[in-house]
Protein backbone atom coordinates (compact mmCIF):
# COMPACT_ATOMS: atom_id res chain seq x y z
CA UNK A 1 0.00 0.00 0.00
CA UNK A 2 1.29 3.45 -0.91
CA UNK A 3 1.23 5.90 2.00
CA UNK A 4 2.30 9.45 1.24
CA UNK A 5 2.16 12.91 2.73
CA UNK A 6 1.48 14.40 -0.70
CA UNK A 7 -2.10 14.98 -1.93
CA UNK A 8 -1.55 12.82 -5.00
CA UNK A 9 0.57 9.93 -6.26
CA UNK A 10 2.94 10.96 -9.02
CA UNK A 11 2.25 9.07 -12.23
CA UNK A 12 -0.99 7.54 -10.90
CA UNK A 13 -4.60 8.55 -11.33
CA UNK A 14 -6.74 8.56 -8.18
CA UNK A 15 -10.06 7.14 -9.27
CA UNK A 16 -11.90 7.20 -5.96
CA UNK A 17 -11.67 8.97 -2.61
CA UNK A 18 -13.00 6.74 0.17
CA UNK A 19 -12.71 9.09 3.14
CA UNK A 20 -10.50 9.92 6.08
CA UNK A 21 -8.74 7.12 7.92
CA UNK A 22 -6.76 7.30 11.13
CA UNK A 23 -4.44 5.23 13.26
CA UNK A 24 -3.47 5.88 16.84
CA UNK A 25 -0.79 4.56 19.15
CA UNK A 26 -0.35 5.38 22.82
CA UNK A 27 2.78 4.28 24.64
CA UNK A 28 3.79 4.73 28.25
CA UNK A 29 7.19 6.02 29.20
CA UNK A 30 8.99 3.60 31.46
CA UNK A 31 10.42 5.18 34.62
CA UNK A 32 13.89 3.79 33.89
CA UNK A 33 13.80 5.33 30.42
CA UNK A 34 12.75 8.61 32.07
CA UNK A 35 15.72 8.50 34.43
CA UNK A 36 18.14 7.67 31.61
CA UNK A 37 16.67 10.39 29.40
CA UNK A 38 17.08 12.92 32.23
CA UNK A 39 20.74 11.99 32.58
CA UNK A 40 21.21 12.23 28.82
CA UNK A 41 19.55 15.65 28.83
CA UNK A 42 21.88 16.86 31.58
CA UNK A 43 25.10 15.67 29.92
CA UNK A 44 23.88 16.27 26.39
CA UNK A 45 23.23 13.93 23.53
CA UNK A 46 20.29 12.01 22.19
CA UNK A 47 18.07 9.62 24.08
CA UNK A 48 18.13 6.41 22.04
CA UNK A 49 15.47 4.81 24.26
CA UNK A 50 12.98 7.63 23.64
CA UNK A 51 13.80 7.68 19.93
CA UNK A 52 13.08 3.95 19.76
CA UNK A 53 9.73 4.42 21.54
CA UNK A 54 8.82 7.28 19.19
CA UNK A 55 9.63 5.17 16.13
CA UNK A 56 7.61 2.25 17.49
CA UNK A 57 4.60 4.47 18.20
CA UNK A 58 4.79 6.02 14.71
CA UNK A 59 5.09 2.60 13.05
CA UNK A 60 2.10 1.28 15.03
CA UNK A 61 -0.04 4.31 14.14
CA UNK A 62 0.83 3.96 10.44
CA UNK A 63 0.13 0.20 10.50
CA UNK A 64 -3.32 0.86 11.98
CA UNK A 65 -3.94 3.60 9.40
CA UNK A 66 -3.10 1.18 6.56
CA UNK A 67 -5.27 -1.57 8.05
CA UNK A 68 -8.23 0.80 8.32
CA UNK A 69 -7.68 1.88 4.71
CA UNK A 70 -7.52 -1.76 3.51
CA UNK A 71 -10.70 -2.53 5.40
CA UNK A 72 -12.64 -0.01 3.30
CA UNK A 73 -11.06 -1.14 0.01
CA UNK A 74 -8.31 1.44 -0.47
CA UNK A 75 -4.97 0.70 -2.07
CA UNK A 76 -3.29 3.95 -0.94
CA UNK A 77 -3.52 6.76 1.60
CA UNK A 78 -2.65 10.32 0.58
CA UNK A 79 -2.19 13.52 2.55
CA UNK A 80 -0.91 11.67 5.61
CA UNK A 81 -0.24 13.79 8.69
CA UNK A 82 1.51 12.60 11.86
CA UNK A 83 0.81 14.29 15.19
CA UNK A 84 2.70 13.67 18.43
CA UNK A 85 1.22 14.58 21.83
CA UNK A 86 2.10 13.88 25.43
CA UNK A 87 -0.78 12.95 27.66
CA UNK A 88 -1.14 12.46 31.38
CA UNK A 89 -0.56 14.81 34.28
CA UNK A 90 3.21 14.37 34.15
CA UNK A 91 3.47 13.64 30.41
CA UNK A 92 3.95 9.98 31.18
CA UNK A 93 2.39 8.79 27.93
CA UNK A 94 2.95 9.59 24.29
CA UNK A 95 0.24 9.50 21.65
CA UNK A 96 0.95 9.39 17.93
CA UNK A 97 -1.93 9.92 15.52
CA UNK A 98 -1.71 9.30 11.78
CA UNK A 99 -4.50 10.55 9.53
CA UNK A 100 -4.98 10.72 5.79
CA UNK A 101 -7.39 10.14 2.92
CA UNK A 102 -7.98 6.58 1.76
CA UNK A 103 -8.03 6.33 -2.04
CA UNK A 104 -8.11 3.89 -4.92
CA UNK A 105 -5.58 4.60 -7.66
CA UNK A 106 -5.14 3.03 -11.06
Amino acid sequence: MIVTTTPNIEGKHISSYLGIVTGESIVGANIFKDIFASITDIVGGRSASYERVLREAKDNALAELMENARRIGANAVVGVDLDYETIGSNSSMLMVTASGTAVIYA
